[in-house]
């Protein structure tokens, strides 16, 4: 087989490994998972009295409150749970006067991916286990039992609608808590908090501990992440290797919990005097979300994230939202840095960013579907690579031109083993030979090593780019969910046969010839089988133009060339001659 053919095949098979990779160890998405069980909240309209009790006049006790100490001389608390709705454009967040914590947190402009109604990003089952989101975590459980089940007074109750500023008080046995939030008009709120003991401040921290609401299936668990930025280096860390409990402390600007599409980030206004304390739970997911069966259940991670101050009140912002890079963009830290990093990107960021930017500036001017855009930009990331095939067409050549020698050189050294020093005069004569006929050996390499970048590129920013969640293109309803009824990853395997069937591969033996034209096809076609079909959509396209391409390329005198260098190795088996033809003129 020719040199340019194994790197071909060598390349080949890397990609395969690396794909297949990301395909076990990565995220992925699935069309149409089972209904989230959630739970549908109305706020009250009516404010619960709060209860003020003097020495002597023991107030009610709160469940889980532990060995609290005699009531002090005032007690300020709740004496029935009622709920509080914020909302503006974008969301609608529903807090309980238990704990003044938040049952539902609602984007009113996404849809779930089961029943298409608003999107409740308050994970219900992880969050009836392991808290609420802004509740309050405590290294000692008796005073985190006891902050998160005690009933606050609520400054308001009923609908509240941004700007504006809600607040939570609590005060029973010398511990006296405040929780304030600030709203506004984006998805970015403010949070303040307060906690003391007999005067004397108490470490407690604002916590996001059960993950995120559009988390449905095995993949889209295993896609979370811990996202933050310290010293101002961004970074993230699988859920596979977030330690629960473990204490962080440093100069955090940003840090959070993350999945493929929302996030939900704390921005301390201190980040120099930050604690972190990462949560790490695991959660049972019934195998068929249909019919569930508690006997049958796959363990998933819960990720979540506490934050506060060492010893002191906390003040911090919080984004709970989409992964809309332009809008990442604008949330800044109290240090200027932006949240577009919590988009995971990875390597191929310098790639996939300007990808997406210019996937956009299509849907914005002119092509209003993201679908049609995708195949605009692998029309065009094709003709870009057009050079790129036409220089492996000429190294190709160029060594099929020198194969018989090359052979020859071969045979002459055939009889000596390959530890005889006579073999290295064999690799000098190959090497002076391509030297002579201006061969490069790694001239199959180079292009192809050009053309990687822009597919992982493309790759990496199709599997997170948020704005595919859930949009349509012909028969597709969804371009980040795989295709229901597979026409795509069978038109992959066609096409990819098709593209082996019509590129000439003089120097490749008959066995290997196969391996390519069927093995290579049947491996991919696995692979796109339940993929998100924005990938499935560019990779087809990509390979209908590479068979265009090649058929024209085909056609040329390079291309003739190389037909008739194949038919004469065929026809030499057979014990035949053929003429052949030169593209050197």
């Amino acid at each position: 087989m020719g040199g340019d053919s194994k790197s071909l095949f060598g390349f080949m098979i890397v990609f395969v490994l690396m794909v297949v990779a990301f395909q076990v160890f990565g995220p992925k998405k699935t069309q149409q998972p089972a209904p989230a069980q959630q739970k549908t909240l109305t706020a009250t309209n009516g404010a619960a009295a709060p209860t003020t009790t003097n020495a002597g006049s023991p107030a009610p006790m709160t469940a889980g409150s532990g060995n609290a100490a005699p009531p002090a001389a005032t007690a300020v608390q709740a004496s029935s749970e009622s709920e509080t709705v914020v909302e503006n454009e974008l969301y609608r967040i529903t807090f309980t006067s238990r704990g003044a914590a938040v049952k539902s947190w609602v984007l009113k402009k996404y849809k779930d991916d089961s029943q298409k109604q608003p999107l409740d990003l308050v994970n219900a089952d992880a969050a009836a286990k392991f808290g609420l989101p802004l509740s309050l975590w405590a290294y000692d459980a008796g005073l985190k039992n006891r902050l998160n089940t005690a009933l606050y007074v609520p400054s308001a109750t009923g609908t509240l609608t941004a700007p504006g500023t809600l607040s939570f008080d609590y005060s029973y046995g010398g511990l006296t808590v405040r929780k304030t939030f600030h709203f506004d008009s984006s998805y970015v709120i403010g949070a303040d908090v307060s906690v003391t003991q007999n005067g004397a401040p108490v470490t407690a921290l604002l916590a996001w501990p059960s993950g995120l609401g559009d988390q449905a299936t095995l993949q889209q668990y295993a896609g979370a992440y811990f996202a933050y930025s310290e010293n101002g280096k961004a970074d993230e860390t699988a859920a596979k290797k977030v330690i629960g409990g473990d204490t962080l402390r440093g100069s955090y600007d940003y840090a959070g919990v993350s999945d493929l599409y929302f996030a939900a980030i704390f921005m301390p206004e201190t980040p120099a005097d930050t604690n972190l304390v990462t949560l790490h739970e695991s959660l049972g997911l019934p195998k068929n979300s249909a019919h569930p069966d508690p006997n049958t259940v796959d363990q998933v991670s819960i990720l979540g994230t506490a934050l506060g101050a060492n010893g002191g009140d906390l003040s911090t912002r919080l984004f709970v939202g989409p992964k809309l890079l332009g809008l990442l963009e604008t949330v800044h830290t109290v240090n200027g840095e932006n949240l577009e990093h919590v988009v995971s990107f990875g390597w191929w960021g310098w790639i996939a960013k300007p990808m997406l930017l210019v996937l956009r500036f299509f849907v914005v001017h002119g092509i209003p579907n993201w679908g049609w855009a995708i195949l605009v930009l692998t029309l065009l990331l094709n003709v870009a690579m057009m050079p790129t095939r036409v220089m492996m067409m000429k190294s190709s050549l160029k060594m099929q031109r020198i194969q018989p020698q090359i052979e020859g050189i071969k045979a002459k050294y055939a009889k000596y083993k390959t530890t005889d020093p006579r073999r290295q005069e064999m690799n000098k004569e190959m090497f002076d030979l391509q030297k002579k006929e201006g061969v490069n050996m790694f001239g199959g390499c180079l292009p192809m090593l050009l053309q990687y970048p822009l597919l992982f590129g493309f790759y990496r920013m199709l599997m997170y780019a948020i704005e595919l969640r859930q949009a349509h293109w012909l028969w597709l309803p969804d371009l980040s969910a795989p295709d229901a009824l597979h026409v795509l990853p069978i038109f992959v395997i066609v096409s990819m046969f098709l593209s082996q069937f019509f590129t000439p591969s003089p120097g490749m033996d008959q066995s290997q010839q196969r391996m390519m034209a069927f093995m290579m096809p049947a491996v991919f076609g696995v692979m796109m089988w339940n993929i998100g079909s924005g990938v499935a959509l560019y990779w087809a396209g990509s390979n209908l133009l590479g068979v265009a391409q090649q058929m024209v390329m085909n056609r040329t005198s390079m291309g003739l060339e190389m037909r008739a260098i194949a038919a004469k190795r065929a026809a030499k088996r057979a014990g035949k001659t053929v003429k052949a033809i030169n593209a050197r003129h």
